[in-house]
């Protein structure tokens, strides 16, 4: 797995990308602060969302509302994210979409920023396990992609569903139980199933017995 500060440093930033921001007009003044409104087309491999549930399919468009304010350590990015997310209703199987709107706030900082205000006693292995924890900004710019995948991630539910009164299916055929609300199977008590086995072979046996003849008339017979 790769650090988000490897990401950052050594991953080298895709201008072209619509998810790429340049921070250079704040100037490295703190207090500098821009606004933004863009939409962009979400990204996939992996998609924006839960693998196998729901998720903001790719090429989707995402609206994005940003304020970028410049501080001592990097620039401060905090925004909104809204889309429509699809999956399937965990209830009753059926293809749904919903409206999600992620909240996001993260520090991307300067590199050199970084070397300055660490202790010159600080364990080395302390600040490599701080970094794994951190985004840096390349030549002024900064991806926000993991950011908005993480806070797009938090705000799906974890077990959407069509609608909060969703009856679901039959759990023995398999009906959708909203659409058959009088849906139902005569079910049988399992402390009586093995007493009425028991009562058909009895009822069985007289059965045999009603077509022979009577046992006494037989050993009268043969006497």
């Amino acid at each position: 797995m790769i650090s988000k500060a490897g990401k950052a440093l050594n991953g080298h930033l895709d201008h072209r990308s619509p998810l790429v921001f340049d921070t250079r007009e704040l100037g490295r003044r703190p207090g500098a602060m821009k606004r933004l409104t863009r939409t962009v087309e979400a990204p996939g491999s992996p998609n924006l969302g839960i693998d196998g549930v729901i998720g903001v399919p790719e090429k989707a468009p995402v609206a994005l509302d940003l304020r970028l304010e410049s501080v001592m350590e990097g620039v401060l990015v905090t925004g909104t994210a809204r889309a429509t997310a699809k999956g399937e209703c965990v209830r009753c199987l059926e293809p749904l979409a919903i409206e999600v709107e992620a909240d996001f706030q993260e520090m991307f900082s300067y590199p050199d920023a970084d070397d300055r205000n660490r202790s010159r006693t600080a364990d080395p292995v302390d600040d490599a396990e701080d970094d794994e924890d951190r985004f840096f900004l390349e030549d002024d710019s900064f991806d926000l992609e993991p950011v908005l995948r993480d806070a797009v991630v938090l705000a799906l539910p974890l077990q959407p569903v069509c609608k909060e009164t969703c009856a679901g299916l039959c759990s023995e055929c398999g009906i959708r139980l909203d659409e058959n609300p009088d849906h139902h199977h005569d079910a049988v008590d399992i402390r009586w199933a093995a007493l009425q086995g028991l009562a058909e072979t009895v009822q069985d046996g007289e059965k045999d017995n009603m077509g022979g003849a009577e046992p006494g008339v037989d050993e009268k017979q043969e006497k």
